[in-house]
């Protein structure tokens, strides 16, 4: 038997945060882990606008491919991630990803240690979703 005090099993998604097209789906914050992860589904869908090339400074992130093929690009290099497989991005390195394909695409990703969750996520929706270019004051 599992001691309750040393698992937690989460069976409900959070939410579900829609940035333009892309779907994210929390499954664990880094609350439900003392900070050791974050954990969530995202659904890419065929041709959908993606995030631009970035890195996380302070955490890694792995990604693994629940369906269709995400194309990534990290560190210069493209990655075709399909369904079984994982893939490793270290923090610092540049990566992106695409969905080049003829089906919508999963994935599963786990950042660690948890420093970014749902609230981020949340903001950058409220930008994104907002269409139109920003008022400058």
């Amino acid at each position: 038997m599992i001691n309750p005090r040393l698992a937690t099993c989460m069976t409900n998604i959070k939410e579900i945060i829609t940035i333009g097209q892309l779907e994210i789906k929390f499954l664990l914050e880094a609350s439900d882990t003392n900070g050791t992860l974050t954990m969530f589904e995202f659904l890419v869908p065929v041709g959908a606008k993606v995030p631009m090339a970035h890195y996380h400074e302070c955490f890694d992130e792995t990604v693994y491919g629940l369906e269709g093929i995400m194309t990534f690009t990290v560190d210069g290099k493209t990655v075709e991630l399909e369904k079984g497989q994982s893939l490793f991005i270290p923090k610092g390195v540049v990566h992106g990803f695409n969905n080049l394909g003829q089906q919508n695409s999963k994935a599963l990703a786990v950042s660690t240690p948890g420093l970014i969750g749902s609230e981020y996520f949340k903001e950058l929706a409220d930008i994104v979703n907002v269409g139109g270019l920003p008022i400058l004051k």
